[in-house]
């Protein structure tokens, strides 16, 4: 009510200051969310949905929403088949944890360049659905490392937030796995795999 000036008009440097107060409360807004959902989905009591999801063309949805880097000289390449890649899943939550990852590749991208996003089938019986982001080089080790001994999962880069651990918990709950880019250099990229839906 303040910030709409209903009690009269503010200066410049109180505006700033409320809406930095009001930014800050919705991230803690968020962050409590996201402790309540973590620790629910720790507790295996949150009911994830199981419906058909094409993770291709949600891949290409999240992807033409985001935005992050572009001030910095980031861009995001996305490669998805035309034809669906099915797998079963929550979409919200999947699409929550798609844009988790591309945002967490996209603002660790230091200089000017380019994060790649592709989506692919890999294997036959059984077969995958993976999601690999990052750079050009770092795409085909990032891919094929799941289908050993996945290298862990970094979810606590990026700061204090909770969606990186989220999205691991939603994709782990869904039967599939998260990986970061082998050897020492994690936040290269990182990757999904979700079965294909059979």
């Amino acid at each position: 009510m303040v910030l709409k000036e209903q009690g009269g008009p503010l200066t410049e440097k109180q505006k700033k200051m409320l809406q930095e107060a009001e930014r800050s409360c919705e991230r803690i807004s968020t962050l409590v969310a996201q402790l309540s959902e973590l620790g629910k989905l720790e507790a295996k009591e949150l009911a994830v949905s199981r419906q058909d999801v094409d993770l291709a063309a949600l891949l290409r949805d999240v992807a033409n929403d985001m935005h992050e880097g572009e001030d910095r000289g980031v861009r995001l390449d996305v490669r998805a088949p035309n034809q669906p890649v099915m797998v079963t899943g929550d979409r919200a939550r999947l699409s929550a944890a798609v844009t988790t990852l591309l945002h967490a590749a996209l603002r660790e991208r230091g200089e000017p360049g380019v994060i790649v996003a592709e989506c692919s089938v890999v294997g036959s019986a059984p077969a995958w659905a993976v999601l690999a982001v990052g750079t050009e080089d770092t795409l085909a080790p990032l891919t094929h490392a799941g289908f050993s001994a996945p290298p862990p999962f970094d979810e606590w880069r990026g700061g204090v937030g909770l969606a990186l651990p989220v999205a691991r918990r939603v994709v782990e709950a869904l039967g599939g796995a998260l990986w970061s880019a082998p050897g020492d250099r994690p936040r290269a990229g990182s990757a999904l795999k979700l079965p294909i839906r059979t």
